[in-house]
């Protein structure tokens, strides 16, 4: 278990704001009920579909509860990073968050295995374990670090995308500048395929491929359209080499203030607002790959995975060391 380090002076500055614009008496419904503004931040723009998704929650739970309980969302990183958010989220400060479930890993160790390459062996394994006691289980977990989870949002299979270099086999990696997360199994794993991983936020993942400062990056075709990344990024390789997901995260001491009554609208429309988006997945990723191709000049190619597979396999065998990791790995590799 790992427990992250608060970044004190900008949570501080981020409490003053949110202190500030929060600073309002508490209003009532019309059959006298004190009503409630949950805070949520997350990075998206409106061109995400999870930003759609985090909207319907909103709206359902706002249905659910009579007015009760509503939300109040920071798009586009307006609260932070992901990791910010997530600081924010653990100390009470803010209600909830959407995160990555790279980012989770250094909060929680034991989540590092949604970054782990080829951990799933397709879409439909992938769903099977998401739904199952596995996930129940490190839900449950986060709470003793003052976390709670609520639901999770498909976010497809990773893949490389480069801005005038395509990827067929690793040793087209050798060299590059691949943009990736900053949780270190990631970056392992980066290093492992012979790529020169380059930790950067997000919403810089635009300029930087149109600057040179990164050769490419890696996620699902839907940054290609989303984030606008195949304006500047013209070969997608389908390596497929993680499938993290996205995830709700409220903070425990939101969780705890609620009655069961809320908690059980909480639960019921995070789970409307994740079925409706991972059934809408596969369409969104054919759209966003026809726009690619037509509009954005996008060369998609596939490629033979084993290779990649084979590069991996240490840092596979490495974090098997760790016994709570091997019994998540061996109870995911049962469900297949």
């Amino acid at each position: 278990m790992k427990r992250a380090k608060t970044t004190w002076l900008i949570l501080a500055v981020l409490l003053l704001g949110i202190v500030v614009l929060m600073a309002v008496a508490p209003a009532s419904d019309a059959a006298g009920q004190e009503t409630r503004e949950l805070t949520m931040g997350h990075i998206h723009n409106p061109n995400s579909p999870v930003y759609a998704s985090l909207e319907e929650f909103s709206e359902e739970l706002e249905q659910r509860t009579d007015g009760v309980l509503a939300t109040d969302i920071y798009t586009e990183g307006g609260l932070g990073d992901e990791r910010v958010m997530l600081e924010l989220v653990q100390n009470g400060v803010v209600d909830m968050a959407k995160v990555n479930g790279g980012v989770l890993e250094s909060f929680f160790s034991d989540f590092s295995i949604f970054s782990l390459p080829y951990v799933f062996e397709d879409e439909e394994h992938f769903k099977e374990v998401m739904v199952s006691d596995i996930v129940k289980d490190l839900y449950e977990e986060l709470e003793s670090i003052g976390l709670h989870g609520i639901a999770y949002y498909d976010a497809g299979a990773r893949s490389f995308y480069t801005a005038d270099t395509p990827i067929e086999k690793p040793e087209d990696l050798h060299g590059l500048k691949i943009r990736t997360m900053t949780n270190t199994t990631s970056i392992r794993t980066m290093e492992l395929l012979g790529a020169s991983p380059t930790p950067l936020p997000a919403p810089e993942v635009y300029t930087g491929l149109q600057q040179g400062v990164i050769d490419g990056a890696e996620s699902s075709p839907i940054a290609l359209t989303d984030a606008n990344h195949g304006e500047v990024a013209k070969y997608f390789s389908y390596d497929e080499h993680t499938r993290i997901p996205d995830f709700l995260i409220m903070s425990e001491k939101t969780w705890d203030s609620l009655s069961p009554e809320q908690q059980q609208a909480v639960e019921e429309s995070a789970a409307i607002s994740s079925d409706n988006h991972n059934a809408r997945w596969d369409q969104l990723i054919e759209e966003s790959i026809k726009k690619a191709e037509d509009e954005m000049g996008v060369t998609f190619n596939e490629l033979d995975q084993e290779p990649f597979k084979k590069l991996v396999q240490p840092l596979i065998e490495e974090r098997r060391e760790d016994p709570e990791v091997a019994k998540v790995l061996d109870d995911i590799a049962a469900l297949q």
